[in-house]
């Protein structure tokens, strides 16, 4: 083959081993290209250092374009002459062969990000997604809700912000560090067998967190491939855990004095306020703990508590309660403050019933205050209707619904008759004077 200067100035020659070993750089250039008189496009680059590739060149949509081949020490004379061939064949094709090498190349890339992806959402234990969920679920959650998932996956051993003791570790602290992926019923009901027995109670509410949690889990872009089912939606975990008993807990009218007795052997003012507002108002438990001075009327005795069921209802303060309230320290906006918790006001005075009924020889919980109010308005003879519009019941029956419109007055003057009725029972004498009010012991 007679050998034709390139534009460079570059010959064409025929590459051999020897050939290919005997290429250098010229001198005073960062790099030299011989190019192959047998196969159109192949090159041999040397730089400067000594360093030898194949290359390819050639012509694609009126522009040059140049792509590598490989090393000499890696690649044949013979291979890489066929790879240029092929290389040839797809730019006459008008393929470009650097795009769709870099399509390959993101491909792999891809492919082994997802791969690295799905083994690190193998590696996802329970906490670690129970933590997400709460961060995402938060904003939607009543503060009393948001603390119940707190409080089942506590690790506990952590001191208590007014006693000694330590926390004791949540429902679902055994089930923390198992991973999503080995997550299944047999192991859920074996968590069910144990957590059953020590606080069956307990265990029912979180047996429900975690069925909606791994719901939540189960439409997530994160963990719907590793939670493809809801292992905490199965029969025998039901069976296990078994159904609560009904709460039949009230004060009965004998049991009054010892009670109030109790209550006000408390030292913490707030708290003791909050146990006898329960009573005698028949609110639930987390509706009062927020409720803000702004809410408090005194000058007209009344109260807006924020109600579950209809956003807001305004219920009468009666004059022994008002008292109660108008004695309560002002630390901040709300009535039962305490400064300790994040959220300002009570979150978790059931220590302090446990230790009233204790002392009163009484079982009633936080609930059950709420439903004495409802059974102690019997022995006054208390209008149904009236009593649950104070407690916040949803309207029962056409009339009640549609027809009844009780003015704040009557909700009073049958608000008052109970609370004196119940300060009686329970041997305590409240004189209210005009503007001030005081309790004669």
């Amino acid at each position: 083959m007679i050998p034709t200067q390139k534009v460079d100035g570059m010959k064409w020659e025929n590459f051999t081993a020897e050939r290919v070993a005997g290429f250098k750089c010229k001198q005073g250039k960062q790099q030299s290209i011989y190019w192959d008189g047998k196969t159109p496009g192949l090159g041999l680059r040397v730089t400067v250092t000594g360093a030898k590739s194949f290359i390819f060149e050639t012509t694609l949509h009126g522009r040059t374009i140049r792509t590598t081949i490989g090393d000499t020490r890696a690649w044949k004379i013979a291979d890489a002459q066929t790879e240029a061939a092929r290389l040839k064949v797809m730019t006459d094709q008008g393929v470009d062969p650097r795009q769709v090498e870099a399509d390959k190349t993101a491909a792999k890339e891809a492919k082994a990000a997802a791969q690295a992806m799905q083994e690190a959402r193998k590696s996802v234990t329970l906490v670690m997604a129970w933590n997400e969920y709460l961060t995402s679920r938060k904003p939607y959650w009543g503060t009393r809700h948001y603390h119940d998932h707190v409080e089942v996956m506590q690790a506990g051993g952590e001191r208590r912000t007014r006693s000694q003791k330590l926390t004791e570790p949540g429902p679902l602290s055994s089930l923390a560090p198992v991973r999503l992926v080995d997550l299944n019923p047999e192991r859920v009901n074996e968590w069910a067998k144990v957590e059953g027995k020590k606080r069956p109670g307990r265990a029912r509410l979180a047996s429900r967190l975690l069925t909606v949690f791994l719901t939540w889990c189960a439409q997530h872009p994160a963990y719907r491939e590793i939670v493809k089912s809801n292992p905490a939606q199965n029969k025998s975990l039901r069976e296990i855990l078994g159904k609560p008993q009904k709460k039949n807990d009230a004060l009965q009218r004998e049991q009054l004095s010892a009670w109030f007795s109790a209550v006000k052997q408390i030292e913490n003012p707030v708290i003791s306020a909050y146990l006898q507002a329960l009573l005698l108002t028949g609110s639930r438990p987390n509706e009062i703990t927020g409720v803000r001075w702004a809410d408090v009327d005194f000058q007209w005795g009344n109260m807006t508590i924020r109600d579950k069921m209809q956003g807001l209802r305004v219920i009468p303060l009666p004059p022994y309660l008002g008292h109660l309230l108008a004695a309560l320290p002002r630390r901040n906006e709300f009535v039962f403050s305490s400064p300790s918790a994040a959220s300002g006001h009570l979150t978790d005075p059931h220590d302090a019933n446990y230790r009233v009924c204790a002392t009163a020889g009484v079982d009633v919980t936080l609930h059950g205050l709420r439903r004495s109010f409802a059974s102690l308005c019997e022995w006054i003879e208390m209008p149904t209707g009236i009593a649950a519009q104070i407690q916040g019941h949803a309207p029962q029956g056409v009339r009640e619904k549609h027809y009844i419109r009780r003015p704040l007055d009557l909700l009073r003057m049958w608000h008052v008759k109970i609370e004196a009725w119940i300060l009686e029972e329970a041997d305590i004498q409240f004189v209210p004077m005009h503007a001030s009010l005081r309790v004669v012991a």
